[in-house]
């Protein structure tokens, strides 16, 4: 069983990464708008298309439409922090058990 303990840590620690990794992208999309990027500009694409699909339902879910702050990369923050904490801990606590 230890081989299955092994996949579950690996798996966590790619899940670990890429949320590292989008948790950075939000970071730079949200720093980005405070500037006037050029939005033909291929790094200024690759962010947008990155991270709209998951800020636009947040934008609609929250009440706060009219404000100038835009609140929805905050809240994302927040779910990568919450999944940080519970689902790849969880993963790392499983797969010590079975190995």
């Amino acid at each position: 069983m230890f081989i299955l303990g092994n996949f579950i840590a690996a798996l966590a620690k790619i899940i670990d990464i890429a949320l590292d990794v989008y948790l950075w992208i939000i970071i730079i999309r949200a720093v980005i708008s405070w500037v006037n990027p050029d939005p033909y500009n291929a790094i200024v694409i690759f962010l947008y298309r990155a991270t709209e699909p998951v800020l636009a339902p947040i934008r609609r879910w929250l009440p706060l439409r009219g404000m100038p702050i835009d609140l929805s990369p905050l809240i994302v923050i927040l779910v990568i922090f919450f999944l940080k904490a519970f689902l790849v801990r969880s993963m790392i606590q499983i797969a010590g058990h079975i190995g």
